[in-house]
Order: structure tokens, then sequence, then C-alpha cells
């Protein structure tokens, strides 16, 4: 099992900044990708951005030169730094990680979310 710990949301004014936290525990043995998800009331859950163990990014359009994902593999952490926020970024953030066991079993899991309030 593996057991993830997000951190660092709030409530913040349009412009400010944030910086999400998420460290995975457990049996671990590869993190494959690591990444971050929003939901906002009445929509569905959307990816923000995800990285790989390499470090190869993905962001959606919406943040893009915004915000910046990164992770360290030695800590088993994966960070969202977000700039310039906008009130549209208002949601719960969840972290994924997707898992890969010593024989080859890939699972997800999916942290509690922390919410993040951005007021015009």
């Amino acid at each position: 099992q593996v057991q993830l710990a997000e951190s660092g949301g709030g409530v913040v004014q349009a412009g400010e900044s944030l910086r999400l936290s998420c460290t995975a525990s457990g049996s671990l043995f590869r993190l494959v990708t690591m990444g971050w998800y929003r939901q906002a009331p009445g929509k569905q859950r959307d990816l923000v951005a995800v990285i790989t163990r390499d470090g190869n990014t993905n962001y959606v359009d919406s943040v893009k030169g915004r915000f910046t994902i990164s992770r360290d593999n030695a800590e088993n952490t994966v960070y969202l730094q977000m700039n310039s926020l906008k009130p549209e970024d208002t949601a719960v953030y969840y972290c994924k990680v997707v898992h890969l066991t010593n024989w080859g079993r890939r699972s997800d899991y999916w942290g509690r979310g922390t919410q993040v309030t951005v007021s015009s």
C-alpha cells in the first residue's frame, strides 16, 4: 500500500502564489508518474500537470506558463508551484501517483485533496 500526504493549499488573492506538496510513503518500489488533478464544484476531476520519473512534464493548457511541476525522487515527493493564480484555479487539488511493484504490478493512488481558493 502507498499513502499520500498533501499539503500547501489555502486561500490567496488573484495574482498570488501557492506551492503544493505531496509525499508518498508505505511499501514503495518505483513511483512511475506523479501528478496533480483538480476538481471544482460541480465539475469533473481534470489533469493539471504530470511528471515522469525522468522529469518529463505535461500541463493542461490553462496553466502553462504559470504552474510548474517538479519531483524529488529521493524524497518521493512531487510539488506544484502555482504562480499568478486566478479565481478559476479554485478547486480541490488531488495528488495522484502511479506505482510499480517489484513484480510489475501498476496501481494508481490518490491523495485526499487540498483546497485552493483564489479570490478576485
